[in-house]
């Protein structure tokens, strides 16, 4: 198959990253087959909540933000305020928080395997 069609996958439910007191949710949406060079992405979604969320990257990923406000920073001290149409590359190896005051979806992708997040 030469294509794969997900209509309105930014409407998609999402699960819980089951990450106390943080409201983040993901889920891979497509993965390659190929297992040298293996790819995956799908989307993120993080809403207002009582703890940010702190994640270790053991692989390379990029990310567009698609919908709302995300404030991204990362173990150097950098911050961004992510809006939409904002992309970002996180290296393998760094550390990343996550915050919002209301909600922010974003499309990711990454270099894992499926699943492994």
């Amino acid at each position: 198959m030469a294509m794969k069609y997900f209509e309105q996958a930014t409407k998609m439910p999402l699960p819980s990253m089951n990450k106390p007191g943080s409201n983040a949710f993901l889920d891979d949406l497509v993965a390659s087959t190929d297992a040298e060079k293996t790819i995956v992405s799908g989307f993120f979604r993080m809403e207002k909540s009582d703890k940010p969320l702190e994640y270790y990257y053991h692989y390379h990923e990029m990310k567009i933000i698609v919908e709302g406000e995300l404030t991204i920073s990362d173990e150097a001290g950098n911050v961004a305020q992510a809006k939409v149409g904002d992309v970002f590359y996180f290296e393998q190896g760094s550390t990343i928080t996550f915050q919002t005051d209301s909600y922010g979806l974003g499309f990711f992708c990454g270099q894992r395997l499926q699943g492994d997040a």
